[in-house]
């Protein structure tokens, strides 16, 4: 008996992912900013670049919003929804912005104008480890990372996420402890960065077997330029044979 063909609604989570290593930014599609902020570590501040967020505050130095620590769940709450795009870097405390220079602050809104830096994207006075731009007519987020290993731990995060949250659907005497939910490790998916840097589909599931293990099947995606494409396909890129399966145990 031949197996049935999995659809687009077999899976648990599509995430469209493409690697620059050499420029230290990732494009995401399928990853949303209140996703994003629950899995990488506390942010401590948020310097808006590009934004429509009406309830920040604003620093007289710079002439730019921003969201203090005590905020950034707000500001999660109101935008994760909301269209347009929006771009942001993090920052440690408000003096820091006060330190700015006429020419890096033109830098900084250089990158919100063109998605890219005019040189490095981490500013030394920011101490910044992320620049964030997600826009809603591409359906991607491309994200800056100081420390590209970062992004496999966003990934890993994310779907251990999904995990237990698919673990915590049963009834109370299928609720698994702690220590036998299936934890993705990023060092596994650093192994992998291969096909990211190609540009990869990462799609998560629940297999049949064994009991109690997922599994991320990867598909590679060099053709497509816009991730926008990539769910426009989704189902005939489905068809395709993957070219690697990470299992989650």
């Amino acid at each position: 008996m031949a197996k049935k063909q999995k659809t687009a609604e077999d899976f648990i989570h599509h995430l469209f992912i493409h690697m620059n290593d050499v420029d230290h930014f990732v494009i995401f599609s399928g990853l949303s900013l209140k996703q994003f902020i629950s899995a990488v570590d506390p942010i401590k501040n948020l310097l808006l670049l590009k934004h429509h967020y009406e309830d920040g505050s604003f620093n007289m130095h710079t002439h730019f919003d921003f969201v203090p620590n005590e905020n950034i769940n707000q500001f999660v709450k109101k935008m994760d929804d909301s269209n347009g795009d929006l771009c942001w870097v993090d920052f440690g405390n408000e003096k820091d912005l006060n330190q700015l220079s006429p020419i890096e602050q033109a830098e900084l809104l250089y990158i919100s104008h063109k998605k890219e830096p005019i040189h490095s994207p981490f500013f030394s006075k920011l101490q910044n480890r992320y620049i964030y731009y997600s826009s809603e007519n591409e359906k991607a987020t491309k994200i800056y990372f100081r420390y590209l290993h970062d992004s496999e731990q966003l990934v890993s995060n994310l779907f251990n996420q999904l995990i237990k949250e698919k673990e915590g659907n049963g009834s109370f005497w299928r609720k698994k402890t702690k220590g036998t939910i299936p934890n993705l490790d990023p060092l596994i998916l650093k192994a992998y960065r291969p096909f990211a840097k190609e540009g990869a589909l990462l799609s998560l599931y629940k297999m049949e077997k064994p009991n109690n293990c997922y599994g991320v099947e990867i598909r590679t995606l060099s053709d497509y330029d816009y991730p926008d494409e990539v769910w426009d396909d989704l189902d005939v890129i489905l068809k395709q044979n993957m070219d690697e399966l990470i299992k989650i145990t």
